[in-house]
């Protein structure tokens, strides 16, 4: 990191060694060099430091990924704020739960943002992305700029868990600095590279593994505002595309589109999964027909940032059956029910250590002491399995939590919004597999007394108040749900289609 520290000191040293360096191409939108960027950046500091905003105060950025959502991230960090990514799927309800939370002084909305949904939030001051008037002196916020320092928070991500609502994970700049050098280190992302960013910024993988690595190694990242898979081998060859990140589905997309025509993806070198199996003969068709130097294999989480990742040189079997080995500076334990190491080969419960681990949930102390241990384990959640040779691999989650093209969602936090439509006693959200997104909601729902249940109505609602990838694929009407012996409702029965009265 040398003499970084913070992202405001990073980005300031790379616009002075390197002002002429493209950072930001945006498809059909601006370019930006890092010397634009650092400017760009500190006239929205200027703009928030106008409006109030002190070191340590929060701003939520809501919007789909663009060159104006990049400028304002280091716009907040330079006034020495804590960025709150909303996400651009979140509609009102969701959006200001999270705002309210972490009490964010500013929001600031650009394309994407539901704002005719939030509702009311009194102590939040509205303003447009682009719209900040910058009307304190340069001096001022390069200032604020330089005095932010490396054990200041600088995000609170939003994260499922199974309590609801959503947690806010807090973040530093040195984790973050440290975690994404090694990362991209890894990755061999470099200046020459051109990146696609398709996970939104709000997400940990777009913000951190995208946007800031970018940064951090002066490579070309182009935001897709709204990624469309028709239009893949189109960005690859128009853009030259040389990283490219996402789940296998998408690189068997590359593959399934080289059969049927002639497209140039000559450029691609480096793909990167996020602890997915892959299929071996997939990665050995990526490097034969395609001309991938390598396909990555990675296992991070919010709570931990980044956890284990494959390595140069690995032979395709660890890279399409493990996550690889942990990075620098962090350690990887598997334990059995009582806490108690397991030998290798066998299934436990992931713990993480080290400069990773999150500083806890915002205004949670009570849910971070659950997951992060007086030892400083960080308990995942995720079951894995560590080999002789120190890979990891993933093959169960303990929570409930089940992912919908790679967006992890929370039953009880789907179930919650469900029951604020109105015509419900109770609900019961599950994960099933699903052949196009990997994994889908199904909803078994009890209506009110008196009330039935309309499953289109309560889906049509439910695409109208949270974001798509939680909204659940199919809606069971049932007289009750299954309970097991405690009295708590038996998902297990749920999963294998044993509802009460369908």
């Amino acid at each position: 990191m040398g003499s970084w520290e913070t992202l405001p000191r990073m980005l300031r040293d790379q616009a002075e060694r390197h002002p002429d360096d493209v950072v930001i191409a945006e498809p059909g939108g601006p370019r930006l060099t890092l010397a634009q960027l650092r400017a760009a950046a500190l006239e929205v500091a200027r703009g928030l430091l106008a409006l109030g905003v002190a070191p340590g105060d929060r701003v939520a950025l809501w919007g789909v990924n663009s060159a104006s959502w990049v400028v304002h991230a280091f716009g907040i960090w330079d006034a020495g704020a804590v960025i709150v990514p909303l996400s651009p799927r979140y509609k009102g309800i969701e959006a200001g739960g999270l705002i309210a939370k972490t009490g964010a002084k500013v929001l600031v909305a650009g394309a994407g943002a539901a704002l005719e949904l939030l509702p009311p939030l009194p102590g939040t001051r509205l303003v447009a992305m682009g719209g900040l008037a910058a009307r304190v002196p340069s001096r001022e916020a390069e200032e604020r700029a330089l005095a932010v320092r490396d054990s200041d928070l600088c995000e609170i991500m939003a994260t499922s868990g199974t309590t609801g609502t959503p947690k806010g994970v807090m973040l530093d700049h040195a984790q973050i600095l440290r975690g994404y050098l090694d990362w991209s280190e890894i990755v061999t992302l470099g200046p020459h590279d051109r990146y696609p960013v398709i996970a939104p910024f709000s997400h940990g993988f777009g913000l951190n593994a995208g946007l800031i690595a970018c940064v951090l190694r002066r490579a070309t990242m182009l935001p897709i505002a709204s990624f469309a898979p028709d239009a893949l081998m189109s960005l690859i060859a128009g853009e030259r595309v040389s990283v490219l990140a996402g789940p296998p589905t998408l690189f068997s997309r590359v593959l399934d589109e080289l059969e049927r025509g002639s497209w140039d993806v000559s450029s691609l070198r480096v793909a990167i999964c996020g602890a997915a199996a892959v299929p071996a003969s997939l990665i050995t068709r990526l490097v034969g027909e395609v001309g991938l130097e390598r396909m990555i294999n990675a296992y991070g989480l919010m709570e931990g940032t980044v956890v284990s990742m494959t390595r140069a040189g690995d032979p395709i079997d660890v890279v399409a059956n493990t996550t690889g080995r942990p990075v620098p500076g962090i350690e990887v334990k598997v334990v059995d029910g009582d806490g108690k190491e397991v030998a290798p080969g066998e299934r436990g419960e992931i713990l993480q250590r080290g400069y990773g681990v999150m500083r806890g949930y915002w205004g949670e102390p009570e849910r971070t002491a659950e997951v992060v241990d007086a030892g400083g384990w960080l308990h995942t959640g995720d079951v894995g399995v560590l080999d002789e040779a120190g890979n990891l691999a993933i093959v169960d989650r303990k929570k409930e939590l089940y992912i919908v093209n790679g967006f992890n969602v929370s039953p009880a936090e789907v179930e919650s919004l469900l029951l604020r439509e109105g015509s419900l006693a109770q609900a019961a959200v599950v994960g099933v597999p699903d052949p196009v997104s990997g994994e889908a909601g199904v909803a078994y729902v009890v209506g009110r007394p008196g009330v039935r249940p309309d499953p289109a109505a309560l889906i049509a609602w439910a695409r109208n108040n949270m974001a798509g990838y939680k909204v659940p694929k199919r809606v069971i009407v049932v007289d009750a749900l299954p309970v097991n012996v405690n009295g708590k409702v038996d998902k297990l029965a749920l999963r294998h289609d044993r509802p009460v009265g369908e």
